[in-house]
């Protein structure tokens, strides 16, 4: 005997069996007086079917009915042996034989013993791909058979069946054949052979191609912001992550929140279609207030106020302060829509003051913004004032071997910087990397009081351990280089170690030039991580790590420090929450890390 599940038939899924009986059982309910008909279910099955059952049949579905008749308790389990055959049958098993059997008692014990016998396995698969992809694209239609997630040989559930049926599809969808379709399909099972052969038949339909973008949803801002971010071409063929490119595009500008990318998928369109964006518009004006908390700075409150629209030609200006405990900043900033090469041109100001270990250090800053940011890579053209006053706070004692001297000094830095990232998730990375790298230079003269050129360099590395645990490495490495000293360099642009995102078990600018509780900036900075994450849950996980590095401005006197520990991870709505606990190798001493881990 042949069984024919096709796609057009009805098929006995849990949920329609549920509604059906149910809807009988609902029907005797209403007829019949209430009564105590209290029982337990206990299903001796394997544990596969075991769990569905226990979710799904009736008989354990009203076991908990106060208003359930003798009656209708003999209706369930004259018909349990029917629903255990449908339900069993969706995941392989057409032979399966019940028995039940009640115990007496308050309540009553029903036991319910399923034999599945033997499981229907996939003797074969035929697929067959029709339309202009078996000629233009036979490799498609090798990708679909090659990744067929339902082979011979593997045991035959519905849910895997679909699953290995829309994958196929997805596979041709994805790319080119936008309107591609399932033609048919079908199981044919022989219960008394145990096998089951399948076969399914794709219409990838005609190739696709795209468009000019057809804009909907723009009121506050122009449509031009959108069509300068595009990175899509007439002609070019379809792709679903070509359109995802595009809406994420979108969505990194400061204007819209909701993006739909979409086209038409009618073959009568299929040459240039339209590709249709549809967005929401972000309020032009937004204010945002916070508290918040880090071992590096304290706890910190902060304030932020953003006009998108300003004189109705969609600058942006953006004006925020930031109170910490060893730390006030604030900061202005004017930027320009994207232009036609996508790049946001801009003016900034800010004014940053840090007292820690002992050095009070004031940094003015004024400048001007070239920047772009794509896909994996972000670019940036600077020219940076920079107007710095460096003192010592209680009574600190200069060290002799400084390099830094206390006062005001000032430089001009035309900068560039660059940003790859390559990595498979933008919140939790596993795997991929991230690097970047900042230069400047400024000329004795210019509106600097030293000649110098800075480079700073930082790379992170994440390598996918089975299938939760990964390994993180990460390194920065920074010098300014000039001719003696760096004595009228502006000390925001030395470098200082210590604190989460450097050597742990440090405190935060706490590794540099030090002497009587002062820790001065430096000329050279290098530091390096590695840890190990351990996942138990989605969101929970610990990690193992060992840090390394030093702040120095001359590589004789080095003194390297360590720092190494455990910690616990706990994944929010924005990134990896990092709670620390760090062994200090030099001073013998603990020291707790609190942060929020985002890829630079």
């Amino acid at each position: 005997m042949i069984k024919r599940l096709r796609a057009t038939a009805v098929r006995w899924t849990p949920h329609y069996v549920n509604a059906l009986s149910g809807f009988l059982l609902l029907t005797g309910l209403i007829a019949a007086p209430p009564a105590a008909a209290v029982y337990r279910v206990e299903i001796d099955a394997p544990s596969d079917l075991k769990c569905i059952l226990d979710h799904h049949l009736d008989l354990s579905r009203y076991k908990n009915r106060a208003d359930l008749s003798d009656d209708q308790l003999k209706f369930l389990i004259d018909t349990v042996g029917d629903q255990v055959r449908q339900f069993s049958s969706t995941e392989g098993y057409f032979s399966t034989t019940t028995s039940v059997n009640v115990e007496p008692g308050e309540p009553r014990i029903i036991h319910l013993k399923v034999d599945p016998h033997r499981r229907t396995m996939v003797s074969q698969t035929v697929i067959d791909v029709i339309g202009s992809a078996a000629t233009d694209t036979p490799q498609r239609v090798s990708q679909i058979k090659q990744n067929w997630g339902l082979p011979a040989g593997q045991p035959f559930r519905q849910a895997d069946w679909d699953k290995a049926k829309d994958d196929g599809l997805q596979t041709l969808q994805k790319w080119r054949y936008p309107a591609a379709k399932i033609v048919s399909s079908e199981a044919r099972i022989r219960p008394e052979d145990h096998n089951a052969e399948l076969a399914v038949k794709y219409d990838s339909g005609v190739g696709f191609t795209l468009g000019a973008l057809h804009i909907t949803g723009t009121k506050r801002y122009p449509a031009s912001i959108i069509e300068n971010v595009n990175p899509l071409y007439i002609g070019e063929e379809y792709s679903v992550d070509r359109l995802l490119l595009l809406q994420r595009q979108i969505q990194s500008t400061s204007y819209f929140g909701n993006v739909i990318v979409s086209i038409d998928d009618d073959p009568a369109h299929a040459r240039e279609s339209p590709v249709n964006v549809l967005v929401s518009e972000f309020p032009v004006q937004r204010l945002r207030a916070g508290l918040g908390y880090g071992t590096d700075a304290g706890t910190q409150v902060q304030g932020r106020y953003t006009n998108y629209n300003l004189l109705s030609q969609a600058w942006v200006f953006d004006t925020q302060a930031k109170i910490e405990r060893r730390r006030q900043y604030g900061s202005l900033n004017l930027s320009m829509p994207p232009d036609t090469r996508s790049f946001v041109n801009g003016v900034n100001g800010s004014y940053d003051r840090t007292t820690l270990q002992g050095v009070d250090l004031r940094s003015l800053k004024v400048g001007l913004k070239r920047a772009r940011s794509l896909e994996h890579y972000d670019t940036a053209m600077t020219l940076d004032y920079y107007r710095d006053k460096l003192q010592q706070t209680d009574g600190a004692i200069l060290p002799s071997n400084t390099m830094v001297q206390p006062g005001q000094h000032q430089a001009l830095v035309p900068g560039f910087s660059w940003v790859r990232r390559a990595v498979d998730d933008s919140i939790f990375p596993r795997s991929g990397h991230v690097f970047s790298i900042q230069t400047g230079f400024a000329v004795k003269g210019w509106l600097a009081d030293q000649t110098f050129f800075r480079a700073d360099g930082r790379y992170k590395y994440f390598s996918p351990i089975g299938k939760r645990d990964v390994v993180i490495l990460r390194t920065e490495i920074g010098g300014v280089f000039t001719s003696g000293s760096s004595a009228a360099v502006p000390a925001s642009l030395l470098f200082r170690a210590g604190g989460n995102e450097s050597v742990r078990g440090y405190s935060y600018n706490s590794i540099g030039n030090a002497q009587n509780d002062t820790v001065y900036p430096t000329k050279y900075l290098v530091t390096a991580s590695a840890e190990y994450q351990h996942w138990v849950t989605q969101q929970w996980g610990g990690a193992l790590f060992y840090d390394i590095g030093t702040a120095t401005d001359s590589w004789v006197d080095k003194e390297i420090k360590v720092g190494t520990g455990a910690g616990l991870r706990y994944r929010s709505p924005v990134g990896t929450v990092n709670l620390d606990f760090a062994y200090n190798i030099q001073v013998k001493r603990f020291r707790q890390h609190i942060s929020l881990g985002i890829a630079f």
